[in-house]
């Protein structure tokens, strides 16, 4: 038996389901795999990681809209071949058309995630942008979003924009090689010329862009700071957001144990009425016999010739 195939279908399955559903249905599986005497494949099955709500919406995205996944996985290869060759006109292009593509199928996954009834706030809309981001940048990160069972949103590698950071470098034409002209004699070297002592305007200048410089590096590394606050708080939120999706699939579970108990309770009253019924029934016609009885007694008695 194809374990690693046994895992793939159950991953399959659990990763298009609501993340509030993903627990009790992995362990179903994992619990059925035991009992079948797949052990390997139900501790596989076990360790998959119930998916937050970016990463719901991402593989949401890729199994309802495989022709735009596949046009933007084509996109994401032109943007790194152009990149490496340093093609300045191209990787423009393509940077712009990264952008419109990014927040297009952005917009597309959260509105079907929304469609499944999974709310998408706006720092779950960027983890998934993120995601978009990551999968044109990095072609294993492609290969995890385009199997459409992620569980947590990727993080696009730091520096990758699209565009060089400077001009490509075109190579000069070979030139052909000819004798050596002969050289030069040296000339005498000029006295050199004292420089001339900056004014006050070109003091000030300098005094004002050395002062501009330091508020730039003080403002980059505030603005530093900040961004990694932010990455911080967001990762607290999808924290607080999968231990909510696990509280509400717990509340559903316990809600259909009530519902259970309820529905027990009902029916066990309704089996007791009936018993009662049946035993006021049988009492009642257990004393008509015992009267009929005592009063065939009392006549038999009184018939002439019972004494002797």
């Amino acid at each position: 038996m194809d374990v690693d195939a046994d895992v793939d279908a159950v991953a399959d399955e659990l990763y298009g389901l609501v993340p509030a559903r993903f627990t009790e249905v992995r362990d179903e599986r994992a619990a059925k795999a035991r009992k079948d005497g797949q052990a390997q494949a139900a501790r596989a099955i076990a360790g998959l990681r119930r998916p937050t709500r970016a990463a719901f919406a991402s593989n949401l995205l890729v199994r309802r809209r495989p022709k735009e996944v596949a046009a933007f996985l084509e996109l994401g290869a032109a943007l790194r071949r152009a990149h490496r060759s340093l093609d300045g006109t191209q990787l423009k292009d393509l940077s712009h058309q990264r952008h419109v593509v990014v927040a297009a199928l952005a917009r597309t996954a959260r509105q079907l995630a929304e469609e499944e009834g999974q709310a998408v706030s706006e720092s779950v809309a960027h983890e998934v942008e993120q995601t978009l981001h990551a999968a044109l940048a990095d072609p294993d990160a492609a290969e995890q979003w385009s199997s459409g069972r992620l569980a947590t949103a990727l993080t696009p590698p730091v520096g990758f924009t699209g565009l060089p950071a400077t001009a490509p470098v075109r190579p000069q034409p070979a030139v052909a090689r000819t004798e050596a002209p002969p050289k030069p004699k040296p000339k005498p070297k000029p006295t050199p010329t004292p420089k001339p002592k900056p004014s006050r305007a070109a003091e000030q200048r300098r005094a004002r862009h050395e002062q501009a410089r330091r508020k730039a590096e003080e403002t980059g590394a505030e603005a530093t700071a900040r961004e990694a606050e932010l990455r911080e708080a967001e990762r607290g939120q999808r924290d607080h957001e999968q231990a909510l999706a696990e509280a509400d699939a717990r509340v559903a579970e316990l809600e259909r144990q009530l519902r259970g108990a309820r529905t027990g309770r009902t029916e066990a009253r309704r089996a007791l009425a009936e018993a009662t019924g049946r035993v006021r029934d049988a009492a009642r016609a257990a004393g008509a016999a015992r009267h009929n009885a005592d009063a065939a007694a009392d006549r038999l008695a009184e018939l002439p010739g019972a004494q002797e």
